[in-house]
């Protein structure tokens, strides 16, 4: 008989087409690509607006954060067609790579790749928003920078509500900042965005315990990059979320929001019904057009 998992109709069919959706468009080179360090992965495509989406003058700027659980085979492509298609409504675009778990696979060479590298997952994507201001002027002269908005998709939705809350770090920690991030407001699309309801979840195949580290590991490094321990930020926030995902369902976005709420600050849910994970970023999707007027809202 057939898997049941794999039928029409079901949850696990559904998601699958979603996925193969997202992924069938080709990737959409950037206009220019420029390092934040000296690692391959330290690098940002950016892709200058093409549309005339907006109410003119210079083009707010979105910086994109790709997902795929924090693993070294989910790259800034597959989210390429996104990034073009945020240009191409008028928004100037950076898309921000940074290094994933190990090349390979799991710590003794066996099973699927780890997520996630301690300390370069953060290093790097604390490195590129310290980088940009001074980048995207030179590359996307036609941008204001004053207008950047944050996004992300899932693990990279987690690195968008992290990056905007440096400044609530623990004092030692590295990345930490002595003011916000000047910004309009983050867009997190199903982002992993409470460390303890994923793990319990076992969201990602156990995405975040791995990025962490297991056991003690796990919980001394929960302050330092969990969101819902990052709050108030003081910046305009809103998750997308699709009601009908299994990859990183809704209950881990509603944690992250009851958090802000219990620490004083109102973060937008957007919910989608009959939406899954990957609609969210897939040009072909209606759910990806609401996406961008949520950025646009914040943006302009």
């Amino acid at each position: 008989m057939p898997d049941a998992a794999a039928e029409p109709g079901t949850a696990a069919a559904r998601n699958a087409a979603e996925e193969e959706s997202a992924f069938s468009h080709p990737a959409v080179e950037p206009d220019s690509t420029a390092g934040y360090g000296d690692h391959p992965d330290q690098v940002v495509d950016f892709y200058a607006p093409h549309g005339g989406a907006g109410p003119g003058g210079a083009a707010p700027v979105v910086v994109v954060l790709h997902g795929g659980s924090w693993r070294a085979p989910y790259d800034r492509r597959h989210i390429s067609p996104f990034a073009g298609f945020l240009a191409r409504r008028g928004f100037a675009v950076a898309s921000v790579e940074y290094r994933r778990g190990a090349e390979g696979t799991g710590v003794d060479g066996s099973g699927d790749p780890v997520a996630g590298r301690w300390p370069d997952t953060f290093d790097d994507v604390a490195a590129a928003l310290d980088a940009l201001p001074e980048l995207v002027r030179r590359h996307l002269p036609q941008a204001d920078v004053r207008r950047t908005v944050l996004t992300g998709h899932s693990a990279g939705g987690h690195l968008a509500l992290w990056a905007a809350a440096r400044h609530l770090l623990p004092a030692d920690a590295p990345w930490r900042t002595d003011r916000p991030t000047p910004l309009r407001g983050v867009v997190a699309l199903a982002p992993i965005a409470d460390f303890e309801v994923a793990d319990k979840l076992d969201v990602c195949g156990g995405a975040a315990r791995q990025l962490l580290g297991e056991g003690e590991l796990f919980a001394e490094r929960r302050p330092y990059v969990d969101p819902a321990l990052l709050l108030p930020t003081g910046i305009a926030t809103t998750l997308v979320q699709g009601r009908a995902d299994v990859d990183v369902p809704q209950a881990v976005a509603e944690a992250y929001a009851d958090a802000a709420a219990k620490a004083g600050e109102v973060v937008g849910v957007t919910l989608l019904e009959d939406v899954g994970h990957y609609p969210l970023i897939d040009p072909a999707a209606d759910a990806c057009a609401v996406v961008t007027e949520e950025i646009a809202q914040l943006a302009w």
